[in-house]
């Protein structure tokens, strides 16, 4: 008699309060952490607490979203249908590794290889 292995979906196990995962939670975190500094210095001008927790609810939902959703799938733009289904944070690392790509060691620009295609060269 054999025994069988039955697949899990395990993906909502890692869920912190049913709606934070890991990554989420820590965007979120990160979103409260940029917004502290605006609600301490609004707080001082304004001297009221409530219009100032705008700024970190604001960027902790902004984090959460970023931590969270995915990239909508838009055909009318050309550049843009690659991108559907991606999360949003691994589409800004991406961006961010592509434009600000540079060693830590040396302080040097590395070669970026590009890749031309036929198209391009007609233009």
């Amino acid at each position: 008699m054999q025994t069988y292995y039955i697949p899990r979906n395990l993906k909502g196990e890692t869920r912190i309060l049913n709606i934070f995962s890991t990554k989420s939670l820590l965007y979120t975190a990160v979103g409260i952490g940029v917004g502290l500094p605006f609600f301490f210095i609004v707080n001082m001008v304004t001297g009221k607490p409530l219009i100032s927790a705008i700024f970190p609810i604001v960027t902790a939902l902004l984090g959460y979203a970023i931590g969270t959703f995915k990239f909508p799938s838009i055909r009318g733009a050309r550049w843009l249908k690659n991108l559907g289904g991606e999360n949003i944070d691994d589409i800004i690392i991406r961006f961010f590794r592509f434009y600000f790509d540079f060693n830590l060691l040396n302080m040097k620009k590395k070669k970026k290889i590009y890749i031309y295609t036929k198209e391009e060269d007609l233009k």
